[in-house]
C-alpha cells in the first residue's frame, strides 16, 4: 500500500470513529432525558397491566379450539395475545419515535445546529433514534417477562434467543418506516399521517390479537407478506413451540430483504427532504 492509500484510508477510519462518537453522545442526551422523566415509565408499566389483565378477561370467552398450534401444543389466548400486544407496542414506539425525533430537533431549535455542524446526515439519522432503538426492544422484553410471571404465561427459555434475532430483523423495517415519515414532517410539516395510517393497516393485518386463519381468504394472502405478521408469528414459534431455531418457518428470512427495502427508501426519502429544505432555506420552520 503506497504512503498516499495508507494516509487516505487512516483519514476514513478516523472519520468513522468521529461520527460513531457523535451517536454515542445522541444516546447520552436522550438517556439522561429519558431518566428526568421517570413517571413517564411507570405509566407505560401501568398502561401495559390494563391491557394484559384485559386481554386475560377476553381470553375466557374465547373458544380454545380457534386458537393455532406452535411445537404440537395450542397456546392459550393470553398467551398469543400478549405477545401481539407487546410487539404492537414495540412497533408504535418506534414508529413514533423515529419519526417524530428530527421534528423535536426542529421545535427546539437544534435542528439547524445540528446540520450546520461537520456531521453526516446518517449520523443524524441514526443518532436521533439510536437510544430508541436500543431500549425500545430491550423493555419489550422486560414487559414480556412481566406478563409470563405475571399471569403464570409458559414461554419457553430456549425461544429467548431466536426471538430476539427475529425481533433484531424486524427493526429496521420500522425504522425505515419512521424515516419516511420523517421525510414527510420535514418537507409537509404535518404530513406523516400517511405512513401512518399504513402502519396501523399492516398492524391490523399482523394477526396481533387474533388469528390470521379468521381473515376472509384474501386478506390472509395479504397478511402472510406483512412483515409485522411474519415478525409475530415468528416471535410466537420461538417462544411458544419448544424447538428454538428449528421451529422458526422459512419466512421469517423474508424480514431481512424487506427491513432492508424498508430502510433504504427511508434513508433516500429522508436525504431528498434535506435536500428540498435546504434548497428552499425551510428547514428551520415547523
Amino acid at each position: 500500500m503506497s504512503v498516499a492509500a495508507y494516509a487516505q484510508a487512516r483519514s476514513r477510519t478516523l472519520l468513522l470513529a468521529h461520527e460513531v462518537a457523535k451517536i454515542a453522545a445522541f444516546v447520552r442526551r436522550d438517556f439522561l432525558v429519558a431518566l428526568s422523566y421517570r413517571g413517564a415509565f411507570a405509566m407505560d408499566v401501568v398502561n401495559l397491566a390494563i391491557q394484559a389483565a384485559t386481554f386475560w378477561f377476553i381470553g375466557k370467552m374465547v373458544d380454545p379450539a380457534t386458537l393455532p398450534s406452535y411445537g404440537g401444543s395450542r397456546a392459550t389466548y393470553m398467551e398469543f395475545a400478549a405477545i401481539g400486544m407487546v410487539l404492537s407496542l414495540v412497533i408504535a414506539l418506534l414508529l413514533e419515535r423515529v419519526a417524530t425525533a428530527v421534528r423535536q430537533e426542529q421545535m427546539i431549535g437544534t435542528f439547524e445546529s445540528l446540520l450546520a455542524t461537520p456531521t453526516a446526515a446518517a449520523t443524524i439519522q441514526v443518532g436521533s433514534a439510536a437510544f430508541d432503538l436500543l431500549y425500545v426492544p430491550i423493555r419489550a422484553a422486560v414487559f414480556l417477562l412481566i406478563i409470563a410471571v405475571g399471569f403464570g404465561l409458559d414461554f419457553d427459555a430456549n425461544g429467548v434467543l431466536p426471538a430476539f434475532a427475529v425481533l433484531l430483523a424486524f427493526v429496521p423495517f420500522v425504522w425505515g418506516l419512521g424515516l419516511l415519515s420523517a421525510a414527510a414532517m420535514v418537507t409537509f410539516r404535518r404530513g406523516g399521517g400517511g405512513v401512518m395510517i399504513g402502519a396501523t393497516i399492516l398492524a391490523l393485518l399482523s394477526g396481533a390479537y387474533f388469528p390470521i386463519d379468521l381473515l376472509p381468504g384474501w386478506l390472509q394472502a395479504i397478511a402472510s407478506v406483512n412483515p409485522i405478521a411474519i415478525a409475530i408469528d415468528g416471535v410466537r414459534q420461538a417462544l411458544l413451540g419448544g424447538d428454538g431455531w428449528a421451529g422458526l418457518d422459512p419466512e421469517v428470512l423474508l424480514l431481512v430483504p424487506m427491513a432492508a427495502v424498508s430502510l433504504t427508501a427511508g434513508v433516500f426519502a429522508f436525504r431528498l427532504g434535506l435536500a428540498r429544505e435546504r434548497r428552499n432555506g425551510t428547514l428551520g420552520l415547523y
